[in-house]
């Protein structure tokens, strides 16, 4: 099993090039001369979310530095911050529902489609922080 965990970390490193190019179309309409903002926008927010999905599949016993390992060792901290993912990727994915089916301009849907995408990302995420707070928790709890 650990070989298997070992794999999807380091699949998860695609997260990073995936983002670089989120980052590409967040600044492509400067480029461009803001020709197109919107599908660029749609574009970035898709790229973010698979980039969000793929940075899921790190090892959750391992934290990526001491503020995360700090936040997931203190309950309440770790609850304010999970709480606060939650209430993102539900204004997030309501914000994607409500812009796809209630929207007559393709434009806008295609954003909606973008937040949709970022928020199914994020819902990942937001497993695999509740991984890292159960675990670390248990691991201070040990310590004590």
């Amino acid at each position: 099993m650990k070989k298997a965990r070992n794999i999807f970390h380091v699949i998860s490193y695609l997260q990073y090039p995936l983002m670089a190019a989120a980052l590409y179309f967040a600044i492509q309409p400067y480029l461009t001369g803001f020709e197109d903002v919107l599908e660029s926008i749609n574009i970035m927010l898709i790229f973010m979310g698979v980039a969000i999905s793929f940075s899921t599949l790190q090892d959750t016993t391992k934290t990526q530095n001491k503020l995360s390992l700090k936040v997931y060792q203190n309950p309440k901290a770790a609850r304010v911050f999970l709480i606060y993912l939650l209430v993102i990727i539900v204004v997030f994915m309501g914000a994607g529902f409500v812009g796809l089916l209630g929207q007559e301009d393709s434009k806008l849907r295609e954003i909606s489609i973008g937040l949709i995408v970022l928020s199914i990302g994020m819902l990942g995420m937001l497993k695999a922080a509740v991984e890292m707070a159960e675990y670390h928790g248990a691991k201070r709890e040990n310590l004590s």
